[in-house]
This record gives C-alpha cells, sequence and structure tokens, in this order.
C-alpha cells in the first residue's frame, strides 16, 4: 500500500503494522480497500477476515475524517450546535450581535458600481443578478469569480466555485480579464488571482444540480473554504423540467416547482450563513403582458337590454320523478306570453336542490394587485407616472413571486439600443437608412438589505458598458447649452 501514505499522511499505521506488510506485497491499493470484499481480499493474502474488516473500516472514518463529512463529526457538531441553541434560545444571533458583525464585500472592480451596491456584493447572503440576453449578468460573474481571491476590502482572499446549467465556465474570458483589466494587470504575479482557484462544474438537469447543491458542494466548500458560490443561472433546469408538461398538469407543476425553489433558497441561504461566503445566482427575464382581469375590466360593460328572460329554477332529478311533471318548469310571465303549464294532474312544483349561486365579490383594489405591486420588486415598471400597459418591453424576472422571497438582493441590468444614420451611397435619393450602432447598459439595485434601492426608473442607475477588461462605468460628459445641462449622445438614443 504504497498510497496510503500519500493519501491519508495521519493514518495510523502503527496500529496494523502486522498487516500492511502482506497487502502491500500483494499490491493492493487503497482504492482496492474501499472497493473490495474483506472475503476476496482474504483470499489473496490469506489474512484474518475481522483484521481486514477493521483495517478497511478504519481507512474509510480516516477518509470521512479528511473529507470533513465524518458521522463522529457531524455528531460532535450537532451537540454542540443544540447546546448553544439552548444556551441562547431559538434566535442565532442576537440583534446586538448582527449589528456587531462585520459584513464583508466582493468588489466589482470599479468605484461606480461598488458605491451603488453600497461596497459590492456582500457575504453571507444570497444575491440575484437578473437581466435580459446581452445585459452583461456572466461578465459581472466572471469578474466577481477573480475578484473574491483577491485580499480585502477587494475581496475575500478565498477561491470561488461556479455551477452552470447552460454553457460551460469560459475560461478564455476569464484569461482575457486578468489581461486586460488595469486592477488586476497591475498586481504582482504572486498577488494576481488565479484560474487554479476556482471550481467548475456543470449541471445539465435539476436532478444532477439537485445532487451536485445537496452533497458535492458542501464538501468543497467545507474543505477548499470557498468564499464565493454562483449559479448560472437559476431558471434554465426549472424552466426545461416544469413547463414541459404546463398543458397536462399545470396546477401540479406549479405546485411542484414552488416547493423545489422554497428548498434551493434554504439551500443557498444556509451554505451562506453557515459558511460566511456569498451567494450570486443569475436569473433569466420573460415579457410582461397586461393581464386578462386588468384588460377586461377597462372594457365598457354592456347596456341592459330592453328585457330578458326569467331564469329558470333547476329541479333534481329525484324531485322531477316523484311529481312525474315536465323536468323544468317554465314561469309564467304575461308580459313575455308565457303561461304556466296546467294543474290538472295535481303536479306541484318542488323547488330546485341546487344551492342558490352566489353572488359575485367585488374586484380588488387595483393597488392589491400584483400587477400593481410587482413593480417594486422586479424593477422593471416603476417609473411615475406608472405604465398601465403603454410602457414597452417590461420585463419579468423568471420563476415568479416564489423565488423572490428567497433571495436577500436583487440587482436588474438593462439594455437599450443606440441607434444612428447610415448614408446609402448607391441610392439615387440619397436617403439614408437607421441602423443599430451601440448598446447601452446600466445597472441598478432593485432591493437589498444593506443598501437603498436606487430609485424608479433609471433613476439613480449606474450606466456601464462592457469592454476587453471586464465591467467599467460610464460617466457621460456634460456640457452647458442654453442654461441646461445635456448629455452627448443623447441624440442617439431612441
Amino acid at each position: 500500500m504504497t498510497d496510503l501514505s500519500r493519501i491519508l499522511p495521519d493514518f495510523p499505521i502503527g496500529r496494523f503494522a502486522n498487516l500492511l506488510p502482506t497487502i502491500e506485497r500483494h499490491g493492493l491499493t487503497t482504492a482496492d480497500l474501499l472497493t473490495l470484499q474483506v472475503t476476496d481480499i482474504g483470499k489473496r493474502t490469506q489474512l484474518p477476515l475481522l483484521d481486514i474488516k477493521r483495517l478497511c473500516n478504519a481507512v474509510l472514518e480516516a477518509l470521512h475524517v479528511d473529507l470533513g463529512v465524518s458521522d463522529k463529526q457531524q455528531g460532535n457538531k450537532a451537540e454542540n450546535d443544540g447546546a448553544e441553541k439552548a444556551k441562547r434560545g431559538t434566535l442565532r444571533h442576537t440583534g446586538t450581535e448582527l449589528l456587531a458583525e462585520d459584513c464583508r464585500f466582493i468588489s466589482t472592480l470599479d468605484d461606480d458600481l461598488d458605491r451603488a451596491l453600497g461596497g459590492g456584493v456582500p457575504a453571507g447572503y444570497v444575491t440575484e443578478i437578473t437581466g435580459e440576453s446581452g445585459a452583461g449578468k456572466t461578465q459581472f460573474l466572471l469578474t466577481l469569480l477573480l475578484a473574491c481571491q483577491l485580499p480585502p476590502p477587494r475581496g475575500l482572499g478565498r477561491p470561488a466555485l461556479y455551477i452552470s446549467t447552460e454553457a460551460p465556465l469560459s475560461t478564455r474570458r476569464l484569461s482575457q480579464l486578468l489581461t486586460h483589466h488595469p486592477i488586476l494587470r497591475a498586481l504582482p504575479p504572486s498577488d494576481q488571482p488565479s484560474l487554479d482557484q476556482i471550481i467548475g462544474t456543470v449541471t445539465p438537469d435539476l436532478e444532477s444540480q439537485d445532487h451536485i447543491l445537496s452533497f458535492q458542494v458542501p464538501v468543497e466548500v467545507s474543505r477548499r473554504n470557498v468564499g464565493l458560490l454562483i449559479l448560472d443561472s437559476v431558471a434554465a433546469n426549472y424552466r426545461a423540467e416544469f413547463e414541459r408538461g404546463t398543458r397536462a398538469g399545470g396546477s401540479n407543476n406549479l405546485a411542484a416547482r414552488s416547493h423545489e425553489l422554497v428548498r434551493l433558497g434554504q439551500q443557498l441561504h444556509e451554505l451562506a450563513r453557515k459558511h460566511n461566503l456569498a451567494v450570486v445566482v443569475a436569473n433569466q427575464v420573460a415579457d410582461r403582458f397586461a393581464s386578462p382581469a386588468k384588460s377586461s375590466a377597462a372594457m365598457p360593460l354592456p347596456l341592459p337590454t330592453p328585457f330578458s328572460l326569467p331564469r329558470v329554477p333547476q329541479e333534481s332529478p329525484l324531485a322531477a320523478r316523484s311529481t312525474r311533471g315536465p323536468s323544468l318548469p317554465l314561469p309564467s310571465n304575461p308580459a313575455l306570453g308565457l303561461e304556466p303549464p296546467s294543474s290538472s294532474s295535481g303536479a306541484t312544483d318542488v323547488l330546485a336542490s341546487m344551492p342558490e349561486p352566489t353572488p359575485e365579490e367585488p374586484a380588488a383594489p387595483a393597488a392589491l394587485l400584483l400587477d400593481h405591486q410587482q413593480r417594486w420588486f422586479t424593477g422593471w415598471g416603476d417609473a411615475y407616472p406608472y405604465a398601465g400597459g403603454g410602457e414597452a418591453n417590461l420585463k419579468t424576472p423568471s420563476l415568479g413571486l416564489v423565488w423572490t422571497t428567497q433571495i436577500a438582493a436583487r440587482v436588474a441590468l438593462y439594455k437599450r439600443p443606440v441607434y444612428g444614420r447610415k448614408e446609402v451611397l448607391d441610392d439615387e435619393d440619397g436617403e439614408s437608412t437607421t441602423m443599430l450602432r451601440n448598446w447601452r447598459r446600466w445597472m441598478k439595485v432593485v432591493f437589498a438589505p444593506h443598501v437603498p434601492g436606487t430609485g424608479p426608473g433609471l433613476d439613480g442607475a449606474v450606466e456601464f458598458e462592457v469592454t476587453m477588461g471586464g465591467v467599467r462605468g460610464v460617466e457621460r460628459k456634460k456640457r452647458k447649452g442654453k442654461g441646461k445641462e445635456t448629455v452627448k449622445e443623447d441624440e442617439r438614443e431612441e
């Protein structure tokens, strides 16, 4: 067993000095002790089976201790946690302890963006970065992977873990950021972030994602002291798994998805609080449309007709058979020329056994509807005057209100096209055509526990651009003209 000292340097070999030479002479490795049956090892080595079993159990326990998943360690930790919890009560932290805690952040490596975020992405919380495709979500995440390795105050001085649900980690783009970012490029080689300190994995489906987050991630976080966990993106697997059979059982799918989202939120929150690491998830967005209730409420009510037919009372089949009368007796209405049926048979009308329909409840006030309130926690549609459906390009983060309650902070990224004129030389009339020249992007804090929101619409949002060196805040140069400050390139905006 030449690899035992290399795999487990602290293994007590003195206890098994009479077994190890024979096992090594037969070429058995540590992996063989863990995978082969005790009887098979005994046939090859001719050693007592009980001694071999003790050796295998000792090697397995030593590996568990080295990985931090030993049953004894977990039991002792649970006892200590229970005693501590009983000592202080049901609350994990008192208000004084929470205020005394030093909140640490991971910088975006840009002063303007960090200022809007209150110092950066906080450790110990679950932060969501949402936006449409091409808004810059992945660029933010890649920058955080490198910044996490920097010492405070820009980082945590710890490695990062990247879990992708769509595409593998772009190491080429990370190398580009290391080469072109001015802050990272100015560091000495010994202090620069390394790609070796970034752990990456891909979860193509929800089953593998749940397995990795439940079993592998806690072990890696404890063993490597991970300071940043990124899930990119959180909505991809849930969309593929639960929206596939929406027509067949929509309510069941939504209930199951809500349960899974709550469980995911609890897992991420527990990792963030237990290990004091920053959890950042990227989320997709969907187009927002006016609800049918809102559209129908805006339609005028139909005008009353001059007359209406009387409502025919419902009658149970049993009552109809007992009276031997018509199943649906017509009521009398002289105005419409309707006469009651003849009573020669002596049958009497029996009241309907079905309960009378209850009157419709009045509609809820507009301020209590989700369509009105979601503007303040989604990040879109909060500009005054509030959009009643006329505002274009409204978005809603995926996974709905259930997932919103599981995150501590939401950062929304916006993008808008910038159009310009292109002269058409071949045109006889010399006309010009409109073409897309560029994109303008903004970052906005929707809600967060450590910093107030940036304001409605784009008021207070930080404009940024994506460069070879990553994300960078943009300061628009202002010029005075006719007593007003105007921003250059405004005329090129839509």
